[in-house]
């Protein structure tokens, strides 16, 4: 569930002009964007965008750009985009930065449609393919399973089939035991399976080795490959979880990860950000707001905090 309150009655042209009342003048009111744009869906920052331009002939994104410093203007600019064209630009950052996790977030996270709603927002924005740009910074077993994770298009329904659940379950317990995850069919099974198949073949593996892949996977090298490998299998396994463990890493660790931190609330705070929030308090006996709240300051904080439905 959605964390973020917005009004379902708003006017598109009124927030345009508020916004250009807040970024105008010699100091910019950042406690008027934050209480426009934090209180917003998609839609609806997609028609404000639209009304700022037609009333002003600029664009919104770019002169918040100007006009806003650090972390609080990554969030915000993340934010104000269309949810495909944000995860375009999280790729591409992450690409350059040589982060593998954000790749493989939105190729095993995100639904087949979600998932090439971004490489077509990749291609118009930066006029090469996510699939090139993954392919020329990759090399060897680690280039493959990552070309074919985001290259894929998986069946999105719920129907399985059992029986090859329990042969694909022996093919990656085999993999693991023989130490030959860079094999093609482990790549293949989890790059082309559906997710509701790969969870009835992880379910069986467990019912059949005794323990969970991931268990199994934790002695394995901890080169890249072998970490995107598990990256993987966590983020199909159980997303919620996953995005759990990368704000608790984000938060606790010597110096906060600021743009972990943002990339989970920024995009999953109209999706699940409160059943992750919920998983949070569980794991670290502290509320999520609390933890933030801590270790983030000024409008940045107040920012991810308004995000989160703190103010609600």
């Amino acid at each position: 569930m959605a964390t973020i309150v917005a009004p379902h009655n708003f006017s598109a042209l009124e927030d345009a002009e508020a916004l250009r009342k807040a970024i105008q003048g010699w100091g910019t009111d950042e406690k008027s964007i934050v209480s426009i744009l934090g209180h917003r869906y998609s839609y609806q920052r997609k028609q404000i965008r639209q009304a700022y331009e037609e009333l002003y002939q600029e664009d919104l994104v770019k002169r918040l750009e100007s006009e806003l410093t650090g972390d609080f203007e990554k969030a915000v600019y993340r934010w104000i985009l269309e949810p495909a064209d944000r995860d375009a630009v999280l790729a591409h950052v992450a690409i350059k930065s040589d982060n593998k996790d954000v790749i493989v977030e939105i190729s095993c996270i995100y639904s087949p449609e979600e998932l090439l709603a971004v490489r077509r927002a990749y291609h118009n924005r930066y006029k090469r393919s996510l699939e090139e740009d993954v392919a020329t910074h990759t090399t060897g077993d680690l280039r493959k399973l990552l070309v074919a994770l985001v290259s894929t298009f998986r069946y999105g329904g719920d129907e399985i089939n059992a029986r090859l659940a329990n042969s694909e379950a022996d093919i990656l317990h085999d993999a693991i035991k023989d130490k030959k995850l860079n094999h093609e069919e482990v790549i293949r099974i989890l790059s082309t399976r559906s997710k509701s198949q790969l969870l009835a073949t992880f379910n069986r593996y467990r019912d059949d080795h005794g323990s969970s892949i991931t268990k199994h996977l934790l002695g394995e090298s901890s080169d890249d490959f072998h970490k995107v490998l598990r990256t993987a299998i966590h983020c199909i396994n159980d997303p919620k979880k996953y995005y759990e463990k990368v704000l608790r890493n984000a938060i606790k660790r010597v110096g906060t990860d600021e743009d972990a931190l943002t990339r989970v609330i920024v995009t999953r705070a109209e999706k699940d950000l409160k059943d992750i929030k919920e998983l949070y308090l569980k794991r670290n006996s502290v509320p999520l707001e609390q933890a933030v709240a801590k270790d983030t300051h000024g409008d940045y904080k107040d920012f991810l905090l308004t995000l989160l439905g703190k103010n609600e």
